[in-house]
């Protein structure tokens, strides 16, 4: 970085924070802060919830005795703190970069990193289990989990805490309320925690009541009941002691020497606790914390200003603004049209929906089992719902896409946002599953537009459907068509012969396409928009089957189970032979970096395909003349 840091430069791991002055931990908050800010804005990456957790990340690491005590973090979005304390200060620099260090936590990059986390609201359980393993194992560990008030949204998080209170734990879990997940919190849990606490008041109330009341016993007891009453409503504090809790706070999540003095206090107890601080999302950053939402996540930007470094001028829109414009055009016209989000309003475009149609706009939280069987229910009571979903979280909700809705042949449409190759982000938001997992549903009609115009009519299709329709989409910006906003419907199963060649033949699906376009002018090959995975277009297939030598299926998803195997499924069905080969995403997991340099590493960028398909054609090519010189002889 730009500056020396006097306290920070001393930190290279956890135990060279031990001895530091109270005063000394306030500095070292203050640079951590600092050094976070100057880095991100060089690299990207998210922001405003680490500034946030810096204090209770120096607390944390100060009080216990990581990492054979053990934190669990939710989510990843506040881990930057905790990497940079814990050994990798000097990569930050790499950050989201291929080769680099990761945007969230994953195991094997650290041994501080104890759990994997890029969805939410996973810290609670995968504490307990740790916990659980120590004391099976007789082993001395402290085990805590952090988790926001975003991802109490989520019923995982209530089931962990139900059955760690059942258990009696001894289990500290540390719950950063900031009031602020990615898009603004929801919901009664919201509301419950983020009441006005003041413990001055409570407690003024409490104590001047008893004194007064003490002398006449009856009066006392009754006293006693309004309190235990009046906590409930005024203090979060009883839901979680139902669950078997004891609970602490709310406390200054900014105090740092505080927090340190409560944690030695909690340390020292024992079952199951949990620390009920307050944040601030972007804390330390003027225009962070003025704005949240917008410096979530980040491209490098100017800290003076807070305008980003990125050239973001561009005549194409992103996939997410042509599902914000479809939406908000359609609800105009149908009535019946209802938007449903699991706490991802700016990221699946719905900021204008909000605006246009508020009595049509729900945003379940961090909830995507329930948003699905909430649009279910929405769909029985005669409405169309749509759901707005990244591909990675769709997978949280499997079990209700198929209990809840595919079984009773409901009629939603799933707008599937970030399918594919997301990037930076990483192995946990890769939505490289959506097709397999999708596509063996009943009755659901799964399309894979090429460009914009294709997704505008998709979408519109998907909506007319009477079932589950379902448009994948990926990150990023689209081929910069100009949108005719009509009502245009495809025909269902039906593909789009783009290049009639000879010999060669690729079947696409997604956006790939404009890649395998260029390709075809080198190679002559002839090019199917095939649209639909499923219902698949079985005549075109066979059709190619019949007339090219070599057949290349290409597609952004997983080769297993993938739209590749629908076509070889359509090909066995009919006893057809043929030359087929599955291009994809192979049996790996994906790692970070940008979209480009993804499918340059899976070959999937136009050199890499080209260098399969001429690979395949010599493999088989000096197959046959093998075999041929063995007839001969």
């Amino acid at each position: 970085m730009d500056r020396d840091y006097k306290i920070l430069d001393k930190i290279n791991d956890p135990t060279d924070m031990k001895d530091l002055s109270s005063h000394d931990l306030v500095e070292l908050s203050n640079e951590l802060r600092e050094y976070l800010l100057d880095s991100i804005s060089k690299t990207g990456g998210h922001l405003a919830a680490g500034l946030g957790a810096v204090d209770i990340t120096v607390a944390l690491h100060y009080v216990y005795d990581t990492p054979n005590d053990i934190i669990v973090w939710d989510i990843g979005h506040q881990c930057y703190p905790h990497k940079i304390l814990t050994g990798r200060k000097d990569k930050m620099s790499t950050l989201r970069k291929k080769g680099g260090i990761s945007g969230f936590l994953k195991r094997d990059e650290s041994k501080y990193d104890a759990f994997g986390a890029g969805h939410s609201s996973t810290s609670i359980s995968a504490a307990v289990g740790y916990e659980r393993a120590a004391k099976l194992k007789n082993e001395n560990k402290k085990v805590i989990a952090v988790i926001g008030d975003g991802g109490l949204t989520a019923g995982m998080a209530f089931e962990a805490l139900s059955h760690a209170g059942g258990m009696k734990s001894n289990l500290l879990v540390v719950l950063n309320d900031n009031e602020m997940s990615i898009s603004p919190n929801v919901g009664a849990m919201h509301k419950y925690l983020t009441r006005i606490l003041t413990g001055k008041t409570f407690n003024s109330i409490k104590e001047s009541g008893k004194k007064v009341l003490s002398k006449v016993k009856a009066i006392e007891e009754i006293a006693k009941k309004v309190e235990n009453q009046a906590k409930g409503f005024i203090t979060p504090g009883l839901l979680f002691e139902e669950l078997g809790f004891n609970y602490y706070g709310p406390v200054d999540g900014h105090d740092v020497n505080g927090l340190v003095d409560v944690l030695q206090n909690l340390r020292e107890k024992e079952g199951p606790r949990i620390l009920h601080i307050i944040t601030k999302k972007g804390k330390g950053y003027k225009l962070a914390e003025q704005n949240p939402i917008s410096y979530h996540g980040v491209t490098p930007f100017d800290i003076k200003t807070g305008v980003s470094k990125v050239n973001k001028v561009s005549n194409k829109l992103t996939y997410t603004q042509i599902f914000s414009r479809w939406i908000n055009e359609m609800s105009r016209i149908n009535k019946d049209i209802v938007a449903i989000t699991p706490a991802m309003r700016e990221g699946s475009g719905l900021v204008e929906f909000e605006k246009n149609f508020p009595d049509r706009y729900f945003d379940v939280g961090i909830a995507e089992q329930h948003a699905l069987t909430f649009a279910a229910g929405l769909s029985c009571g005669n409405l169309k719902p749509i759901v707005a979903i990244y591909s990675t979280f769709l997978q949280r909700a499997y079990d209700q896409l198929i209990h809840d809705i595919a079984i009773q042949d409901l009629d939603i449409l799933l707008a599937i946002d970030r399918a594919g190759i997301v990037g930076a982000d990483g192995e946990t938001h890769q939505g490289i599953y959506d097709i397999s997992f999708l596509r063996i549903l009943p009755n659901i009609v799964l399309m894979t537009p090429s460009n914009e115009e294709e997704m505008w009519k998709m979408l519109t299709t998907g909506l007319n459907f009477k079932g589950i329709g379902a448009v994948r989409y990926p990150r990023g910006f689209s081929e910069g068509l100009d949108l005719n906003l009509n009502d245009e419907e495809l025909e269902i199963g039906k593909s789009k012969t783009i290049v009639k060649g000879k010999k060669i033949a690729y079947l696409v699906f997604g956006t790939l396409l404009n890649t395998i376009y260029r390709l075809a002018k080198k190679n002559g090959a002839s090019v199917i928009d095939m649209r639909f995975v499923k219902p698949i277009d079985e005549t075109i297939i066979i059709s190619i089957c019949q007339t090219h030598e070599y057949i290349f299926t290409v597609e952004d998803n997983v080769i297993l189970g993938g739209a590749g195997s629908a076509v070889n499924e359509v090909v066995h069905k009919n006893n057809i032979k043929a030359n087929i080969i599955n291009l994809g995403v192979p049996d790996n997991i994906v790692s970070h970096g940008s979209q480009n340099e993804i499918f340059s590493d899976l070959g999937l960028d136009e050199h890499g395909i080209e260098n399969q398909t001429n690979d395949h054609i010599k493999k088989m090519e000096d197959l046959n003349n093998n075999r041929r010189n063995v007839k001969g002889k």
